[in-house]
């Protein structure tokens, strides 16, 4: 076994990788950026090495940098963990030709199934079964549409090259093949250095079942049984879950076998995942008819793999190691076995009611449930980061992954919406809500199970309230409340009671909920309890609300009774709003200081700024153009996706303010159009 590893990764998978290592005795050396100075996975490792600036070209894609601290701090291998070198040809032979174990699967296999259409052919060749599509060389545009005319709409185009959703567009009729076919080419590009694309059959309603499979250096592969990630949001997995629901022993029996071919075909070793398209002519009820197409093998570890952990107590990151260290694989298939049910949340910075527009700031309330880490248990959360670190947008915007195992999926099911409940984080916009409004479709709680499952379920998973103005206003009065009384003192003037000796106190509060202004009037009765009234002030008439407000701490929170309604709440105070946790879902309200806003004037119209920094791709529009809403103005790119910027309302382009490759911050003004006035 190796005594020092490097590892060239950083955030959870760095900390992950780090946890095994400790637990069996080998020491870690970690890489960092500027951006991660004092990040957590530096602070896990026992040495760490700084590798340059922050953008990812400039630290964690510098493979000679990495190849230099190994060497330097006596390091025998390298964890490339997944994402940047992971799975990169020439880092693993430049590791090889330094002397350095790559902890991975061999350059010709990386090689072998990092290009998509090569991929194919070769399982083709192995017998594994294919979306009909064309994964040919020849790149030509016209080639290229008259093989999607062929194959017949929708059709989905994917770069070559690709990976994590990136460069893949769906495609539903002929006269969109071009410009997505640039859009897709572009991505690709920017993203792996390569623009070439396959174009295959769109499978509608496909499920996405992966196979995890492990190759040891003496010619034996197990597959470790499969893993449900049908549930995704622009092609990228949201939830996944072991074992698939409605799996048949025989399918999986074929998948798994498939699989194993598959990375005997390139001599596979370590651990990697092979990728199918599953096929539900029968319907969610009869999962015995389900038909599976190889799409494509991850030569890595994946970002799921807790939950194949969770279901076979095993720890993948040390089969890794002891893999790559030249040990056989620790069981044969037949010693496999499944245990209960587990799922996987991913929790990302990113704000799910704005189209999933990543999100950066600082994690200024990072709550967590009783959990464990890094290791197998009912409620597990792996993460690489901290409270009071801050989402850079260099990066991926994953902040943690939630992991939960139960006997039975119910009970997992269950576990899980607790678990998110209690995930409380404050400072930037997040998905954690979401994830529990996915989990509660009556869709996926009877495994009703596709790719489209979000986009079908759209209606009650965005844009919902699931608190309330009348609750969310006097869990705001009650946290004023109470933190009053927290400054009072032994003498009675000091009291916040609202006592006046000739009349009842009555409090003035203003806020804003959900677009809306409200007020509210908090009066404190002789006897001393409190009585409140919200008001809702709307088009067409006032809503109001008025009882008893009761109120005691309990725990870190609140438990509140206000108008037939009670509820525990947790509420962190961040300058005027107020984020509120309920177990029936999160909220925010802000709290209007009227003497402070008394000045401020109304937001200037016309105006297009910069939802999140990045890079500006291009412009659709030049000055002097007219354009209508909606109609796209612009394309930005940030955090390793492509964002288009869109009109708000009719009007005219009366400048450009950045030109194509132009860094701009957060809220840069990015063009000038003046909106027209509606007769």
């Amino acid at each position: 076994m190796f005594k020092k590893i490097l590892i060239a990764n950083r955030g959870e998978i760095a900390c992950r990788v780090a946890a095994t290592a400790k637990r069996m005795g080998v020491k870690t050396v970690a890489v960092y950026s500027d951006a991660d100075a004092n990040a957590k996975h530096v602070a896990v490792c026992d040495e760490a090495v700084h590798i340059g600036g922050s953008a990812p070209k400039d630290s964690y894609l510098r493979w000679e940098r990495i190849i230099e601290a190994a060497q330097a701090t006596g390091a025998q291998a390298i964890h490339p963990g997944y994402g940047f070198l992971s799975e990169n040809e020439d880092f693993a032979h430049a590791c090889a030709a330094a002397g350095l174990v790559f902890i991975g699967p061999p350059p010709s296999a990386i090689k072998d199934m990092g290009l998509k259409a090569q991929s194919k052919q070769l399982m083709e060749n192995a017998g594994v079964p294919l979306v009909p599509g064309y994964h040919g060389s020849d790149q030509d545009p016209a080639l290229l549409q008259r093989e999607a005319d062929r194959i017949g709409y929708p059709v989905l185009i994917k770069a070559s090259a690709g990976g994590g959703g990136k460069g893949m567009r769906a495609v539903d009729k002929s006269e969109d093949f071009a410009a997505a076919l640039a859009s897709c080419q572009r991505e690709a590009i920017n993203s792996f250095g390569d623009d070439a694309v396959l174009v295959e059959k769109y499978v509608q309603r496909p499920r996405h079942i992966e196979i995890q499979v492990f190759g040891d250096t003496h010619g034996d592969v197990v597959y470790l049984f499969e893993r449900d990630c049908s549930v995704q949001r622009r092609h990228q997995k949201v939830l996944e879950e072991a074992p698939a629901p409605g799996m048949t022993p025989a399918l999986r029996q074929q998948m798994g076998e498939a699989a194993v071919a598959a990375a005997k075909a390139v001599n596979y070793v370590g651990a990697g995942t092979v990728e199918f398209i599953v096929e539900q002519p029968g319907g969610y009820e009869r999962p015995d008819q389900m038909k599976f197409y190889f799409m494509e093998m991850n030569t890595r570890l994946q970002v799921e793999h807790p939950v194949t952990e969770a279901i076979t107590g095993l720890d993948l990151v040390e089969w890794q190691l002891r893999v790559a260290s030249g040990e056989p694989l620790p069981l044969r298939q037949d010693e496999l076995r499944i245990t209960g049910h587990a799922i996987e949340a991913r929790i990302c910075a990113e704000n799910p009611d704005n189209n999933f527009l990543p999100a950066t700031g600082s994690l200024n309330v990072y709550a967590l449930p009783e959990c464990v880490t890094f290791e197998r248990g009912a409620v597990r959360v792996d993460s690489g980061v901290r409270q009071g670190d801050a989402i850079s947008p260099f990066y991926d915007s994953m902040v943690a992954k939630l992991i939960v195992h139960g006997d039975t999926r119910e009970q997992a099911l269950a576990r899980l919406d607790e678990a998110l409940a209690q995930t409380h984080i404050v400072g930037l916009a997040t998905n954690v809500q979401f994830l529990r409004r996915v989990a509660r479709t009556g869709a996926f709680a009877s495994a009703q199970l596709d790719t489209a499952l979000i986009p079908r379920e759209q209606a009650v998973l965005f844009h919902q309230e699931p608190v309330g103005l009348p609750l969310a206003a006097a869990a705001a009065v009650a946290q004023t409340v109470l933190h009053e009384r927290a400054s009072e003192g032994v003498d009675p003037f000091s009291r916040r009671d609202g006592f006046h000796s000739h009349a009842l106190t009555r409090r003035r509060f203003e806020f804003e909920f959900g677009g809306e202004h409200a007020k509210a009037w908090l009066t404190y009765e002789r006897d001393g309890t409190l009585h409140l009234e919200v008001e809702s002030v709307k088009e067409g008439g006032d809503a109001a609300v008025a009882g008893p407000l009761f109120f005691t701490v309990h725990g870190d929170g609140i438990e509140l009774q206000f108008a037939g309604q009670r509820t525990r709440a947790a509420v962190y105070a961040q300058g005027e709003v107020d984020h509120i946790f309920t177990p029936r879902g999160a909220t925010q309200i802000t709290a209007i200081d009227l003497l402070a806003h008394s000045g401020e004037s109304a937001a200037e119209g016309g105006r297009l700024t910069a939802p999140m920094p990045g890079k500006v791709v291009s412009f659709a529009v030049k000055a002097g153009d007219s354009v209508t809403k909606g109609q796209p103005l612009a394309v930005m790119e940030a955090m390793k996706m492509e964002h288009t910027i869109a009109a708000p309302a009719d009007g005219v382009v009366q400048e450009l303010l950045y030109a194509p490759g132009d860094q701009v911050t957060e809220g840069a003004e990015l063009l000038k159009l003046t909106v027209a006035v509606a007769a």
